[in-house]
Parts: structure tokens; C-alpha cells; sequence
């Protein structure tokens, strides 16, 4: 696989990166000692080779890293109660959506009877499918990792879930498609053999997004990885050429619970009580 390698100093650090094509990290070289770092294993032979590769272009011609109060961070302001996304259980934004806009009990029982599916049917399977998730992601907190749901962001949007842990920081979108056969591609998903679908695409983006926010507040790279998690299908395949966005059913999120080597102890806490601030997404 052909990696890009780009050069990142900010916060006193000079380091190598090697990414994929879409711009996501896989490992990366310190400049000052010449020690590579491999965030995912799968790629490491990669990562190893083309930073070797490129390293004796940097090692011994380094800048002197700028002045600290050149690279000031901003900083959040107290958290307070209405703030903190910590207490937001999985499914939050549908369900005050259908609180709000959702249908009456008149509607509800007129729909019914016709048996004519709605938005409002969609909005409450993918509610159902947040809270399925959401209870395997809780789950892996005995193995020392931390979890938000129901991330907003600037645009109407969230982030369905993030991770965060020692084995780095994770992008959950949930997709509920019960009894349906699911195909995974580079850039589409198909749902039993229908219209593709951006899911993989987007996928990418919002781990962008994410990492836009969390190294602003944050003094070291956050790498963050997308993740797909499909619930109730019958059926999923992923195309070999597809390794840029992890995919899972939901019983399979568990296999996260090992990843470890990307963030310390003491950096996971930093990244997560920035993500649990409401106002850190303000503009996101």
C-alpha cells in the first residue's frame, strides 16, 4: 500500500507521519530520536519501510522547535452539568428529535393501521440501534477505555458514539438495518443490493471533523479511526481493499477492547475531558 509521509511540528515536537490516502495515520517517526511509532498493526510493515525510508531526509537537519507561547492553545472554560456529554445515554439526539418532532399518538396509530412506513420508523430504528451499541460500547469501560454518545456538532449533526482509550480514539456510526444483507466498499455500502449508500465515505469525514477538534485542545496528535457498526443484518461483507474504515456487527465492537500502544494513560483522560465538553464541538 502506498503511504504519504508529511512532516507535523507543533507543541515542541518534530515527527515523520505516514498516512493513508485519505489522510489518516498510521505511524509516525520522531525527528529528534529517530524512533517509529506504529498506530495500527495491520499496516505496520508499511509504516515501517516508507518512514525508514524517508527518515535520513530529516534526521540531523531538525529546526529548532518554536517558542512554546507560539503555539498557545486555546482552552475550554469549567465544565459545568449542562455541558457535559458524559451523561448522554446512546440514542439521545433521535430521541429528543422524536420528543419534539416526532409523531402523536393519533399519527402513530393512523400509520399503523395503514401499515405505511414514515421518517418517524427510521428515527426510531436508528434509536434502537444507538442503544444496542451503545450498551456493547459501555461495556468494554472495565477494560479502561471511555465513552460518549450523542456527540452534536455545529451542523445538526453527531457523532453516534466516540471511544477513547489506550488503543487510541474511535468514530462510531451506528446503522440499523434489520434482516437486510450489507456490502461494505471503498467508498459505498449497499443494503441488500440496493442504491449505495456514502456510509464509508462519510464515515471518513466525521473522523476528520473529530480530530480537527481534539488536537486543538490537545498538545499531541490524536489519531482517530472510523468505525461502521451495522445492527440486525443478516449478512456483511467487506471488500478486501476496504481498510480504512473498520467495520463490525455490534457483538463485535468487543474486539477493540485489547487495542492498546497509542495513547497513555494520562492522554486518554486529557482527550476525553475535552470531548466530554459540549462547547469544544461549537464549531465543529
Amino acid at each position: 500500500m502506498e503511504l504519504k509521509v508529511t512532516r507535523w511540528q507543533r507543541f515542541g515536537h518534530d515527527r515523520l507521519y505516514a498516512n493513508l490516502p485519505d489522510g489518516i495515520a498510521v505511524g509516525w517517526a520522531d525527528l529528534k530520536t529517530g524512533d517509529i511509532t506504529v498506530l495500527r498493526a495491520e499496516n505496520r510493515d508499511d509504516v515501517i519501510a516508507v518512514l525508514t525510508k524517508h527518515l535520513p531526509d530529516y534526521l540531523g537537519t531538525v529546526r529548532p522547535a518554536r517558542a512554546p507561547e507560539a503555539e498557545a492553545r486555546p482552552t475550554l472554560p469549567r465544565l459545568t452539568p449542562a455541558d457535559d456529554l458524559a451523561t448522554n445515554p446512546p440514542g439521545e439526539s433521535l430521541r429528543l428529535l422524536l420528543a419534539g418532532s416526532g409523531p402523536g399518538l393519533w399519527e402513530r396509530a393512523v400509520s399503523r393501521l395503514l401499515r405505511r412506513p414514515t421518517e418517524w420508523d427510521s428515527w426510531r430504528k436508528g434509536l434502537a440501534g444507538e442503544r444496542r451499541v451503545g450498551a456493547e460500547l459501555n461495556r468494554l469501560s472495565r477494560h479502561g477505555w471511555r465513552v460518549l454518545h450523542s456527540i452534536p456538532l455545529a451542523d445538526k449533526v453527531d457523532v453516534d458514539h466516540l471511544l477513547i482509550g489506550p488503543g487510541g480514539v474511535f468514530s462510531i456510526n451506528t446503522k440499523h438495518h434489520h434482516k437486510k444483507a450489507v456490502w461494505v466498499g471503498d467508498e459505498a455500502v449497499k443494503v441488500d443490493h440496493g442504491k449505495p449508500a456514502p456510509y464509508a465515505r462519510k464515515s471518513r469525514a466525521e473522523a476528520k471533523r473529530v480530530v480537527r477538534v481534539l488536537e486543538r485542545y490537545c498538545d499531541f496528535p490524536v489519531p482517530v479511526d472510523p468505525v461502521l457498526v451495522f445492527v440486525g443484518v443478516t449478512d456483511l461483507k467487506v471488500v478486501a481493499t476496504q481498510l480504512t474504515v473498520r467495520v463490525y456487527r455490534e457483538r463485535q465492537v468487543a474486539a477493540l477492547a485489547p487495542l492498546s500502544g497509542v495513547l497513555t494513560a494520562e492522554q486518554v483522560e486529557q482527550v476525553y475531558g475535552v470531548a466530554r465538553h459540549r462547547q469544544a464541538w461549537r464549531q465543529a
